[in-house]
Formats: structure tokens, C-alpha cells, sequence
């Protein structure tokens, strides 16, 4: 447009997101140094699957985003404007770029594909980057998880500009901030509201447990609903006859549309999934931890045979594993209650996440009306609603991702390898020290990035 006023809110907006891109870098490298220090084992046994996107997201993308991160926040009036608005989509490609490859690294620990294990060496290894990449479970997280960061940007600007409403201060550029952070918000929550329906549905394919969990549905049912609120019953256990919930409001029929997109579709329960269902297939964990033993004693006997080059036993051991190969994991479970995630966890979380999720559509509807009349300077309530949801896009976000790991335990790829499995030998002291160490240097980053945050909002736009 040529307006100074517009240049003077992308600074503005530019020095926050620069705080904090500052401390995403300090804290995702330490992360990644996690995968050789506390999950050794993990990395062994998968490294040459998971290394490869995380390489890519390296090379890629993080040096991109990092290279013309300075060019954007530094190179005004030192490039031209093409150059100048060239690396800030660069930064942005790039970033989405990052989140891509490590979400495709998670994808596939959720939904692994595209990969064989090799009995000689003890390692899954990558035979189809294609499917790795493409993995259903990987593309919807990435959409999903992607929008999400949308909408909390969104609901940053916003409730940061109402803040200034408030103060009665800088209100032409909150204004002109409200306008573009909410009309954007829009847009991606519905994105958002469409991406969350096709994870629920890859869940509901892949991870019936989680989806089950999810909803606290103990007895499998056709025509299931959706619980929108409830309260569980802490002394229910699996098998019993108690009461699941203690009260709830259910969405007649929804879960199985959610899951399934079908109204009349069986959706398991746990009970189902833990003790086994003739009439729908399901095979108990009983049953699959007595054929993950077979494949377990199989591959052992397979290394031994082949020691003593017994061709013949070897092969035979090979032909076994091979049999019972996919149940693996379920031979490290001690019991068949193991495969239960944390039931009330996963559950709260998700209706936490999706609850919150609708309460910010509704306020961005809100706020952009209001904006579009030209009265959100008088809307006090709104403004103080606009400034209390920053935190609560940040809950929403980790209540996503509590439901995403907490529900698909106990496994860290799931039905392949139990998270118990996949630590690093070393003393429970020693990851006790790195733990709290690690607690301390990212709470002393979080206080530093919120104060120096503080400090920035205050002097605002205008150099108060």
C-alpha cells in the first residue's frame, strides 16, 4: 500500500515474533539432543526412519527460516522490497516446512508405514520415503497442528491490540491489527475445526484405543455419540458394571459420523479392544502379547541359529517371526491392562481442546463484527474476553498435544514398541538430574521471554 502506518505495524509485530523465534531455537535444539541421551534405545531401533525428515527439516527448512529470518527482521532499507518481502514468505515457508518434517516424524510413530525391520541388524528401516511422507496420519497432523499455531497467532494479535483498546493508547493500530488477526483467525478455525475431524478419523482407523480413551467409551457401540460435556466416574475399571460418567450431555450418533463418517458404524470401546470382540474381529491383548512372546523367543532363536550357522533352525525361527512379527510389541506388555492409556487424561484433554477450540471461533466471529461496525472500542467486555483467551490458546494447544501422546501410550510407536522399551540404559538418577536441569533452563527462558514480552508491549508501537 505504501502507508507507513502499515510498515510501522509489521515491526511492531516482527520484534514480538522475534522473542520468541529466539527461544523456539534455544529450546528445539535441546529437545533434539534428547533423542540420543534419553531415548537411545528409540533411536537405535528407529533412526533410520526418523532420522531422515528430521535431517531434511535441518537442512531444509531450519537453515532457511534462520538465514532470512535475519534478512526480514534486519535488511529494511538494506535490500529492496521484493527481496525484503521475498525472505519474510521465505521465513514463513520455512517454518511450515519445519513443522512438516518433524510432523511427519511424529505421524509416523503414531501411524508407522512404509518401513520393514530387519531382524539381522534389530531395526526397522525405511522402504518407501513416499508412504513416509504421505502417511495419512502425518498429513492431517501437519494440517492440523499447523492451523492451530494460526489461530493462537491470531489470538495473540487480538488480545495484545485489546490490551491497548483498554489503555486507550496506539487505538488506530490495534484497530488495524484486530481487523487482519481476526478476519485470518476465521478463516483457519473452520480450517481447523475440517482438519481436527479428518485426525479424529485417522485416530478412530489406526488408534482405536486413543479414540476410545478419548471419549470414555468402555462397551463398544453402533450409532455411538460424542460426549460434548461430562464428567467421568473415577471408580469405574475396566469390566465392571459401574457408570462411565457421572453425568454427561451426548451428541446422539456423532462419534461414529467423527470416526467413521458412517451413522451406523461400530465403534470399539475399551473393554472391546482390551478383552477382545469375536463379532467384530478384535483380537484381545491377551491373545496378542502370547503372539508377540512367539515373535519375540522367534527372533532370538533366529540370532542364535544364524551365531551357530544352522541355516535350517535359522529359517524355520525366521518363518515364525515373520508369522507373528506384527505383534511384537504386545510381547514386552507385563498385562493385558497395559494397553489402556490414562483414561481420564486423554479424555479431559480432548474435550478441553475442542471446547476451547469453538469458544475461539465464536470470538473471532465477535471481534470481527464488531470491527467491521467500527464499535470494538466500546465493547469492554470483548476486549477483556480478547485479552484472557491468549492463555487459553496456549492451553488449547497443549491439550491437543497431551491428547496426541498421552492417548496412544503405553507405546512410543504404536503396537511396535513400548515406551519402556525405548529408553536409554542409564541410572533413573541421571535422567532425574538432565530432567530437573532441563526444568529449570526452560522455566528461567519462559520468564525471561514473558518479561522481555511485557516490557516490548509496553513501549508498543509509537517507542513509549
Amino acid at each position: 500500500s505504501g502507508d507507513e502506518k502499515w510498515k510501522k505495524i509489521t515491526k511492531y509485530w516482527m520484534g514480538l515474533l522475534a522473542i520468541n523465534f529466539a527461544i523456539g531455537l534455544a529450546t528445539g535444539i535441546i529437545m533434539e539432543f534428547e533423542f540420543g541421551t534419553n531415548w537411545s534405545n528409540y533411536s537405535w531401533i528407529v533412526g533410520d526412519i526418523f532420522g531422515a525428515p528430521l535431517a531434511i527439516e535441518g537442512l531444509m527448512a531450519f537453515f532457511m527460516e534462520s538465514t532470512f529470518f535475519a534478512v526480514m527482521f534486519f535488511g529494511w532499507n538494506k535490500v529492496s522490497k521484493k527481496m525484503h518481502l521475498l525472505s519474510t514468505w521465505l521465513v514463513a515457508i520455512g517454518s511450515n516446512l519445519s513443522a512438516l518434517w518433524i510432523l511427519v516424524a511424529n505421524g509416523w510413530m503414531q501411524h508407522p508405514t512404509g518401513m520393514s525391520f530387519n531382524p539381522d541388524t534389530t531395526r526397522n528401516e525405511m522402504a518407501n520415503f513416499w508412504e513416509v511422507l504421505f502417511n495419512p496420519n502425518a498429513v492431517s497432523k501437519f494440517l492440523h497442528t499447523v492451523s492451530s499455531g494460526y489461530v493462537l497467532a491470531s489470538l495473540f494479535v487480538i488480545g495484545i491490540s485489546a490490551w491497548y483498546l483498554l489503555k486507550k493508547r496506539d487505538i488506530e493500530f490495534a484497530k488495524k491489527s484486530i481487523l487482519v488477526a481476526s478476519s485470518f483467525g476465521l478463516l483457519t478455525s473452520m480450517y481447523l475445526i475440517t482438519t481436527g475431524d479428518e485426525s479424529a478419523h485417522q485416530v478412530a482407523l489406526n488408534q482405536p484405543m486413543k479414540l476410545a480413551a478419548m471419549e470414555g467409551l468402555y462397551k463398544g457401540e453402533k450409532r455411538a455419540g460424542i460426549v460434548a460435556v461430562g464428567a467421568l466416574n473415577p471408580a469405574k475399571e475396566l469390566g465392571d458394571d459401574k457408570e462411565t460418567f457421572l453425568f454427561k450431555f451426548e451428541i446422539p450418533n456423532a462419534l461414529s459420523v467423527l470416526g467413521y463418517h458412517k451413522l451406523d458404524a461400530y465403534v470399539p470401546g475399551m473393554d472391546d479392544l482390551v478383552n477382545g470382540n469375536k463379532e467384530q474381529g478384535i483380537v484381545s491383548v491377551k491373545e496378542k502379547m502370547q503372539k508377540g512372546k512367539l515373535a519375540i523367543k522367534a527372533l532370538a532363536d533366529y540370532k542364535k541359529y544364524k551365531k551357530a550357522n544352522d541355516s535350517s533352525h535359522a529359517e524355520e525361527a525366521l518363518k515364525t517371526f515373520k508369522t507373528y512379527e506384527k505383534y511384537m510389541g504386545y510381547g514386552y506388555l507385563k498385562k493385558p491392562q497395559d494397553a489402556l492409556p490414562d483414561v481420564a487424561l486423554t479424555f479431559y484433554s480432548f474435550h478441553t481442546m475442542v471446547g476451547l477450540g469453538f469458544w475461539f471461533l465464536l470470538l473471532f466471529v465477535l471481534v470481527l463484527y464488531y470491527t467491521m461496525k467500527d464499535s470494538i472500542e466500546s465493547k469492554k467486555w470483548l476486549q477483556y474476553a480478547a485479552l484472557f483467551t491468549i492463555p487459553l490458546g496456549y492451553v488449547a494447544q497443549e491439550a491437543g498435544w497431551i491428547t496426541a501422546e498421552v492417548g496412544r501410550q503405553p507405546w512410543a510407536i504404536q503396537d511396535l514398541l513400548p515406551v519402556g522399551m525405548a529408553t536409554s540404559s542409564v541410572a533413573t538418577s541421571s535422567v532425574m538430574i538432565t530432567f530437573w536441569l532441563f526444568a529449570v533452563l526452560f522455566t528461567a527462558l519462559l520468564l525471561a521471554e514473558i518479561k522481555i514480552m511485557l516490557k516490548q508491549i509496553k513501549i508498543g508501537p509509537e517507542g513509549h
